[in-house]
């Protein structure tokens, strides 16, 4: 099958709308018809029903276990009356009581459409029932033909059924190809069957409704036609102007006049339009989210590089005047300070300046999770830190994730200096890695102070260097800044939490990383 675009399956099927919509009257109207007929014979059925149940009750001898005929008239006359039925009473041999075609003054005069007798007239009334049975207007062409039976009821076999006592029905069509519905039922008591009632439509009772029907399908035929002319033109407009407003806006943005906002947006385009829509206001929005951030991040690195250098300059102005070597100490530990702050934050600072050219630039390979943590562990049990580092690796076998094992390492580095800074002396920094469903799930704990409930997201923002006063200026607040954008490019995420249960401080702080594992190991 070939592939045709979003835009040529819309094409298609405008095109193609106007034959559904065809096919779809065809088969509603058809629907319908049948429903109709359904309906009415249903509400036939309860009406029928309700009069035998009135007869039973109230014009029955139950000593004879007989009709009252002279009982029964009247309240067969009151009960048909309101309704456009007619009600024949058979007694149990099947003799015809009680008429209401004989009752009802409407009934007094019968009109009825003679048959055509010409050759025209027999070929119309033929082409009349074809096209009935075609379209689905009257879709009981095959019917029995419907007849007047007289003074014997049994000639009808729902009668015979009523009469055994049991509810019948039946479907005919008059001489003129006019539905007849017919419902009897058993006039019954206690032991005994009275009679039956049959209870019927006259013919055309419901050929008018399904006549309009007809009319409704016509009105569809049009509906169709007008379909298909506005689709074409409303194609056109679809099309052409969207790409019209798109290639002006581009031409803003481009000579500087324009902004981010100026990409048209069409949210209920689907197709190829709406996904060019989308990229060109995803790239320009792309691109002024960079300057944006570039402005930003050389607004904070001035910001980060004056407090030191205000420090310093501070200092070599009060060295000059220290009266005592004690002064002039402490004033040069104040400058080698600022000058290591200052060369830490140009370090930071041009690996985050460079992290995000390098990250698209590497391939990723698989990184074995378990090797990666024990290597670095082992590193820091080596060295003299005062801290306690402990790797609890729960991880199966060769459980690998997809990055750059050097860039894992500095995310995983980065975590464990910060633990170890905010750990007491003697402290422990605990490492733990599990599996949790597809992903692993790397924990980074220690015995800190913990973490201010309202800023466990904002320690990951660029520069954030909130610690206690003695740990204040020995870190530039680019490490877990820059280890979010590791995680992130490598499909995964990290966020903090305190260890208390309730996540306040004082039990101190847990950085969780969550990568999503090789196929696999998944």
């Amino acid at each position: 099958m070939p592939h045709f675009s979003a835009l040529t399956w819309r094409i298609l099927g405008f095109n193609a709308l106007a034959l559904l919509i065809l096919m779809g009257g065809v088969i509603l109207v058809q629907a319908n018809g049948r429903g109709l007929v359904e309906e009415r014979l249903g509400g036939v059925q309860q009406q029928a029903s309700i009069v035998a149940s009135t007869l039973a009750a109230y014009a029955t001898d139950d000593a004879s276990k007989t009709l009252k005929i002279d009982d029964a008239e009247p309240l067969l006359r009151q009960l048909i009356a309101p309704t456009r039925l007619r009600a024949r009473l058979y007694l149990p041999g099947g003799n015809l009581a009680i008429d209401t075609r004989n009752l009802l003054r409407r009934n007094v005069v019968q009109t009825a459409e003679l048959p055509a007798l010409d050759t025209g007239g027999q070929v119309q009334s033929w082409v009349q029932r074809l096209y009935d049975g075609i379209m689905g207007v009257r879709p009981f062409a095959h019917l029995e033909p419907y007849y007047e039976g007289g003074e014997d009821g049994r000639v009808y076999r729902e009668v015979k059924t009523a009469l055994d006592g049991v509810t019948a029905t039946a479907e005919r069509v008059d001489y003129q190809n006019k539905l007849v519905l017919s419902v009897a039922v058993p006039v019954q008591g206690v032991r005994a069957i009275y009679g039956a009632l049959l209870v019927s439509t006259e013919g055309g009772d419901i050929d008018d409704i399904l006549r309009q029907e007809r009319a409704t399908l016509i009105e569809v035929f049009v509906v169709a036609l007008l379909v298909m002319l506005f689709s074409s033109l409303y194609l056109a407009g679809t099309i052409a102007e969207p790409i019209k407003r798109l290639a002006a806006a581009a031409d803003l943005v481009r000579s500087g006049l324009g902004g981010r906002s100026d990409i048209p947006n069409f949210p209920e385009r689907t197709d190829e339009i709406g996904d060019l829509a989308d990229s060109l206001r995803s790239m320009t929005g792309g691109l002024y989210d960079r300057i944006d951030a570039i402005e930003s991040f050389a607004a904070d690195v001035a910001h980060e590089l004056k407090n030191p250098l205000t420090s310093l300059a501070s200092a070599v102005e009060m060295f000059s005047r220290a009266k005592d070597e004690e002064s002039r100490a402490r004033l040069l530990g104040i400058v080698r300070g600022d000058i290591k702050r200052i060369d830490r934050l140009i370090t930071d600072i041009s690996d985050a300046s460079r992290l995000d050219a390098e990250l698209s630039r590497e391939a990723k390979e698989p990184v074995v999770l378990s090797r990666l943590l024990s290597t670095i562990i082992e590193i820091y049990r080596m060295t003299d830190s005062g801290v306690e580092f402990v790797l609890n690796d729960q991880l199966p076998p060769g459980a690998n994730v997809l990055g750059r094992d050097e860039r894992l390492g500095q995310v995983f580095r980065n975590l464990i200096d910060n633990a170890a800074s905010f750990s007491p002396p003697r402290g422990t920094v605990t490492v733990t890695a599990t599996r949790n469903d597809i992903v692993a799930r790397i924990t980074v704990e220690d015995e800190g102070p913990g973490i201010p409930p309202d800023n466990l997201e904002s320690i990951f923002e660029r520069f954030y260097t909130e610690r206690p006063g003695e740990n204040f200026g020995r870190n530039s607040g680019l490490g877990l800044s820059i280890a979010r954008q590791i995680i992130e490019g490598a499909g995964g995420r990290i966020y903090a939490e305190n260890r208390a249960p309730d996540n306040t401080q004082g039990a101190g702080a847990r950085l969780i990383v969550e990568l999503p594992l090789a196929l696999q190991h998944v």
